[in-house]
């Protein structure tokens, strides 16, 4: 009776360290926090974090993604922890459109998005009925046009707010400017280099990648109120999660500030 109670017992024993050691293959997992970014900034600021998040218990993991689309649908198919790319107009226009069931956890980052010419010095210098090559992205067509309302340029109709204004609700264009947005926004570099149009509006992601500065190449740059902020974007599931509160807490610190600040030299500006 004894032996059968001895070997009981040491089968017990393996059981219990079983589900042990399995806790612990769970516990690794879950110190894994999966990223989708672009490149630029993106990604660099994400490699800056990983030996801060390395102190805070996590292996920050980074996938690049260079599009505007692919991130979201993957976070919301729970492919990714949380990605870094947008800021709120865009983000809500998706979950709009798309019902996905994601949302922020806070902003690290703007990027002011500039526009360049080769062929201008400055907006006002541009010509009757210019050609102004910007991406096909709905939620940015008032960004867009927030840089000609601002010169005096274009008027809106009464009542529009400026975030969410659209080419339709252009009610004055002085210049008879024309808007050609057939081409997605990582093409518009290109565009600008072969000098296509009058001028071009790029966002800053993009180009940095194509070497570009947005504040010493473009002919009107956004100021530091911009309401664009680019976001931590993560599952509304997920939104109180300890990991992706430890990486907010790490993208939003002083120490990754002013690495953004120094690094970029006012081609990104760290979120207030």
């Amino acid at each position: 009776m004894k032996k059968f109670y001895t070997i009981t017992s040491i089968l017990l024993i393996i059981a219990i360290l079983g589900l042990v050691l399995e806790g612990k293959d769970s516990t690794k997992q879950n110190e894994t926090i999966l990223v989708g970014a672009s490149p630029s900034p993106h990604g660099q600021i994400l490699e800056h974090a990983k030996k801060m998040m390395k102190k805070e218990g996590y292996n920050l993991k980074i996938k690049v993604i260079n599009d505007y689309t692919t991130p979201n649908r993957l976070l919301n198919e729970g492919e990714l922890d949380a990605n870094f790319f947008q800021h709120t107009p865009y983000l809500n226009i998706e979950k709009k459109s798309k019902k996905y069931k994601i949302t922020s956890i806070g902003n690290v980052h703007l990027e002011p998005m500039a526009v360049y010419s080769n062929k201008y010095s400055s907006l006002k210098d541009l010509p009757e009925g210019a050609e102004i090559y910007v991406s096909n992205n709905p939620a940015e067509e008032g960004r867009f046009l927030s840089f000609f309302t601002k010169a005096g340029l274009i008027e809106l109709k009464s009542g529009v707010d400026p975030i969410t204004a659209t080419f339709k609700d252009i009610k004055v264009n002085k210049k008879n400017f024309k808007f050609n947005n057939k081409q997605s926004a990582e093409f518009l570099p290109k565009s600008f280099k072969n000098d296509e149009g009058d001028a071009t509006i790029i966002n800053s992601n993009f180009a940095i990648d194509n070497k570009l500065n947005p504040v010493k190449d473009s002919i009107a740059v956004e100021g530091k109120d911009s309401p664009y902020a680019n976001l931590i974007a993560v599952r509304e599931e997920d939104k109180n999660s300890k990991k992706l509160k430890a990486l907010i807490k790490v993208l939003q610190s002083k120490e990754m500030q002013d690495y953004i600040n120094k690094k970029y030299d006012g081609a990104v500006i760290a979120a207030k």
